[in-house]
């Protein structure tokens, strides 16, 4: 096959198969066009065998590790600590729309960074909406922040997003010395998100609902929290003693998964469908469509635009690139597509790549899968989000935020270094 008819075949796919992700004609889900593409780019040479299978071992741990995260927070749902967030944010708000707000942006963020973004947007919106409901609150400025600080607030840890675990394998950094790096830029994000939601929704915030009913409060279910918590030091240790953490992650699932199938509280079908073997294998099957797009050419074009060395102008640079490739392509391909070029220059590119594919999908509905599936959720609370608003927000939000966290980053590296 010819390189030029082999890059646009390539580009095609890729633009196909995202297209049907953000569409999902018919309901499908987004690996029923996706697999099919990864097949074609290896039959038709576009993509060689070998490449295709090293980009799935490349891949391989990565979605391991998702999966298992993804079914300890469903688990964890189950066991209804979500519901106790929710009563805990009601309880602690004092009936105060701007308490809540608060709130919800503490509950967000440890839950974004700790037990990933899909946890935040599929599991913490519904409760964010009934909180709101009993507390007589607008729930838009709640719920907006349950998408914002689904890719922002994932800043924090290696298993905060699947953009990180791919940064993390990119990077070379331990689990630690990656948390402490990206603590203050994670934090300086946050705190721009705060400002802008409080400023943006002041009239929401400052106006009432009629209150729900009341309800009996659940109560916190201690063992998921002590097993979240466990898991949590096992990532730490796992990465001191140089174990992959996806080992940490399966141990804690294993955990609450043996539990509630002892109570009868699931089922071995319920634990496997959580694991969204799907989604899954979209990932991987994306992974190889952007391998196909990268060897075909979009390397070397962007390679020219990738700035060398980490002064803070080149992660300036190199955040503000991987901000508009993740609101073009969307940011796991983004990702894909920039680390092998970031990785020359050091850690602190990689994690350069990282801020802007994570904070810039808040821009546009495109701009990452969560956002996407945040605005269904949103749809099925009859609560209207327009591309306007969203837009708006993103305009204020994005800039500030990706600024601000870049010269956070810039100064974890001189202080802590790689």
């Amino acid at each position: 096959m010819s390189t030029s008819f082999a890059e646009a075949l390539s580009i095609g796919l890729l633009v196909l198969v995202l297209v049907c992700a953000v569409v999902r004609p018919w309901g499908w889900p987004e690996a029923v066009v996706a697999v099919p593409a990864a097949g074609l780019v290896i039959v038709t040479g576009a993509l060689s065998p070998a490449d295709a299978w090293a980009e799935a071992e490349r891949l391989g741990p990565v979605i391991g590790f998702l999966a298992a995260v993804l079914v300890l927070a469903q688990l964890c749902d189950d066991e209804g600590l979500f519901r106790a967030c929710g009563a805990w944010m009601a309880r602690t708000s004092a009936g105060s729309p701007r308490r809540l707000l608060a709130q919800v942006f503490v509950v967000a963020s440890v839950i974004t960074a700790v037990l990933s973004l899909d946890a935040t947007v599929v599991l913490l919106t519904p409760v964010v909406f009934v909180t709101a409901a009993r507390l007589g609150a607008r729930p838009k400025p709640h719920v907006y922040a349950c998408t914002h600080l689904s890719n922002t607030a994932s800043l924090l840890l290696p298993v905060s997003n699947l953009t990180n675990l791919l940064a993390f394998a990119a990077s070379g950094l331990t689990f630690t010395r990656f948390a402490a790096l990206m603590t203050l830029p994670w934090l300086a994000a946050i705190a721009v998100e705060y400002v802008v939601l409080r400023r943006f929704f002041a009239a929401d915030l400052d106006a009432g609902a009629p209150p729900a009913a009341e309800v009996k409060a659940p109560e916190m279910p201690l063992f998921a929290l002590v097993t979240v918590v466990c898991t949590l030091a096992g990532f730490i240790l796992t990465s001191v003693i140089g174990v992959d953490p996806a080992w940490a992650a399966l141990a804690g699932a294993l955990v609450l998964a043996v539990r509630a199938l002892v109570r009868r509280s699931t089922t071995p079908v319920a634990i496997v469908r959580s694991a969204a073997v799907p989604f899954l294998a979209f990932v991987l099957a994306l992974g190889i469509v952007v391998r196909a797009v990268v060897d075909n050419g979009l390397a070397s074009a962007l390679g020219h635009l990738v700035p060398d060395g980490t002064s803070l102008t080149a992660l300036l640079g190199t955040a503000a690139l991987a901000a508009v490739l993740a609101n073009v392509i969307n940011n796991l391909p983004a990702t894909l597509v920039l680390l092998p070029l970031a990785v020359p220059s050091g850690p602190g590119s990689v994690l350069a790549v990282l801020l802007g594919v994570n904070i810039g999908p808040n821009l546009t509905y495109a701009g990452s899968l969560a956002t996407l599936l945040w605005r269904r959720i949103v749809r099925e609370h009859d609560t209207d989000i327009g591309l306007g608003e969203f837009t708006r927000l993103g305009l204020l939000v994005v800039p500030a935020a990706l600024t601000l966290s870049v010269v956070a980053l810039w100064g974890s590296l001189q202080i802590i270094g790689t």
